[in-house]
């Protein structure tokens, strides 16, 4: 039997049908699709989704394609992977517009399906508006911009390509190796054209997401590796989270005693107050974590992609005998820094590696060091969290241990870019295994509004937090509008340093002075120096639908984050923030961070960063 449908038709009723399934919880895999309409996708996927109506395929209104792409990676994360969004575009700019979107999401392991039109496939007119022409390569369209950031890519240019292709994207998102940004490109004309399809290609279809256990061999020799071990560090990533194996890391460092740091994507794995919990790695990470680091003789990397920040660019793992031991689903992974790879799901790795272990634990000398040193460091955030004058101007750690006194495991903290991620990595205390979501795989500015709303579609009735800067805020505030068109009370904490403030601090740290880092004016000697921009975020939040509450001092953004929590409304806190002194503000950074510094320089800032950069440089090491 068939049924007569265009390709778009098609596709909507494909994707409707399709399931994942881990540890017997089955979800429906694309949940909702968001769109922007234009000439390329208008009278295709914009006419199958009207048809389809609502309770096949529920339809969100976007303002900007590439926050459609990350309010759909929020919601896949907070799904747990299990879930997502799809994403429909125009031609032309609407689907370039999907790049950095896409970039996010592979880079992150996150799925995401984007179905952007594209130009004639029959070539009636040629070239159509927004076509880019390539004289060599007529088979080009904007849409390859998406091959090198999408997991898999297809075009579909005869209907009947739709049943394979169709078949082998579902495949690719619901991989937990593969998955990612996963583009069907839709001619324009193919997605109106007619076909008869077999009735079989839309039966559910249920796709199992797979837990492999680890090789015996490679077990006995993880194993071995870390009985052999006198000073061994866990270092979970966002893998532990993707495979909810929070629960089994918490019982492997009970069992073993062995310290746990956590990367940016992997905070919140472990409960902040976990006896073996040592807190944030890395460049950002805290003084127990990175000293731990220095000193480790064996490093289990556990579901972490080791980037430069992790490592402090290679310079963190300084013991001459340290060896790694590489816990991960994907062999690229695991066998990063030479490691001795253990190639499975980090649940099931995590809980035969604790069997294998059994009876081992580390030196009760190493293990009161690690907890000595930990309650230190807590010490150092209480000590950043103060707030001894309630109308002082708050600074940005301030204004971070308000929330921190508010909030209860219920909720979720969004943030990607700027100063913010380096102070709630080293100090924020999760009160929850999804309270923390920083998405530090791309460090996208602008991806804390649109996946804040996706959080709070994949988690109703949670409190999600949006904390960004001022920089951040005026990168792409636009979802603002999707979140009041469809009443989604998600809270937006805009605290205000007149510029970038990150990368401010470390242009002065390479040499930069500084230089172009400010919102101010220019000032006499043409750089901007000079006063503030007037440029008001509050009433620009107020007039896209927000409620708006703006906080002067301490007390008053007290009260305003709480009022703010309370809100069944969109609601926006703005507040302007001061830098903090070197006595009572947050820890600086533990380890060190690869920019390279102009190796010739007619200023002194850059000569004298120059000789600091030569310094940690030589501290680099290849691990073999």
């Amino acid at each position: 039997m068939t049924v007569r449908l265009t390709v778009a038709q098609a596709l909507l009723r494909f994707l409707s049908a399709q399931y994942t399934e881990r540890d017997g919880r089955r979800r429906r895999l694309i949940a909702a699709t968001w769109g922007i309409f234009g000439h390329g996708n208008v009278a295709g996927i914009g006419q199958a989704l009207l048809e389809s109506g609502p309770e096949r395929m529920p339809f969100l209104q976007g303002r900007n394609e590439q926050a459609m792409v990350h309010a759909a990676v929020g919601y896949a994360r907070q799904s747990g992977r299990l879930s997502t969004h799809a994403v429909t575009t125009s031609i032309g700019p609407g689907a370039t517009n999907l790049v950095t979107g896409a970039a996010l999401a592979t880079v992150n392991r996150l799925p995401v399906l984007l179905l952007p039109g594209d130009t004639f496939a029959t070539r009636p007119a040629d070239p159509v508006l927004q076509q880019l022409e390539v004289p060599w390569a007529g088979d080009v369209s904007v849409n390859d911009t998406l091959r090198p950031v999408s997991r898999h890519f297809d075009r579909i240019s005869r209907p009947e390509a739709l049943i394979p292709a169709a078949l082998q994207a579902v495949r690719v998102l619901t991989d937990p190796v593969q998955t990612g940004a996963v583009t069907l490109a839709l001619p324009q004309d193919v997605q109106a054209e007619a076909y008869d399809w077999p009735e079989e290609f839309f039966a559910d279809r249920v796709w199992r997401v797979r837990r492999p256990r680890p090789d015996r061999d490679e077990l006995a020799e993880a194993a071995e590796a870390v009985r052999g071990a006198a000073r061994p560090l866990l270092v979970a990533g966002g893998g532990i989270r993707h495979s909810a194996a929070g629960a089994a890391l918490a019982e492997f460092a009970e069992a073993t005693g062995i310290p746990v740091a956590v990367t940016q994507a992997g905070k919140g794995s472990l409960a902040h107050d976990h006896p073996a919990g040592v807190g944030a790695i890395g460049h950002t990470g805290t003084a127990t974590a990175d000293s731990l680091a220095r000193e480790a003789d064996l490093v289990i990397a556990a579901g972490t992609r080791l980037t430069d920040f992790t490592t402090a660019s290679a310079t963190l793992f300084r013991d001459p005998g340290v060896r790694f031991l590489g816990l991960n689903l994907d062999p690229y992974d695991a066998h990063k820094l030479a490691a001795k790879a253990l190639v499975c799901d980090a649940r099931t790795g995590l809980e035969e590696l604790r069997d294998a272990l059994a009876g081992h634990r580390v030196d009760p000398a190493y293990e009161a060091a690690y907890q000595d040193g930990t309650r230190q460091w807590e010490r150092l955030v209480d000590r950043a969290w103060q707030t001894p004058d309630e109308d002082a101007v708050p600074t940005q750690a301030q204004a971070l241990g308000l929330l921190d006194s508010l909030v209860d495991p219920s909720d979720i903290l969004i943030n990607a870019a700027g100063s913010l991620p380096g102070d709630l990595h080293r100090l924020w205390r999760p009160r929850s295994a999804d309270q923390y979501h920083v998405e530090y795989g791309y460090s996208c500015m602008g991806y804390e509004i649109p996946a804040a709303i996706g959080v709070a579609l994949a988690a109703p009735g949670r409190p999600v937090w949006a904390l960004v800067g001022d920089g951040t805020y005026l990168m792409n505030p636009t979802e603002l509008v999707t979140a009041v068109q469809e009443g989604i009370p998600i809270k937006v904490v805009i605290l205000d340093n007149h510029g970038y403030a990150s990368i401010g601090g470390l242009s002065r740290a390479v040499g930069g002075e500084g230089f172009g880092t400010a919102y101010r004016f220019r000032g006499p000697d043409g750089a901007y120096d000079g006063e503030p921009l007037p440029v008001d975020l509050a009433l620009n939040a107020a007039s896209l639908g927000m409620v708006v509450i703006s906080a002067r001092t301490i007390g008053d953004l007290r009260k305003a984050l709480a009022e703010a929590r309370g809100s069944d409304r969109p609601t926006c806190v703005y507040a302007q923030t001061r830098t903090p002194d070197t006595v009572s503000g947050p820890p600086p950074a533990q380890a060190w961070w690869d920019v390279p510094v102009a190796e010739t320089a007619t200023r002194s800032s850059a000569a004298l960063a120059r000789e600091e950069y030569d310094r940690q440089a030589a501290q680099r090491r290849r691990h073999l």
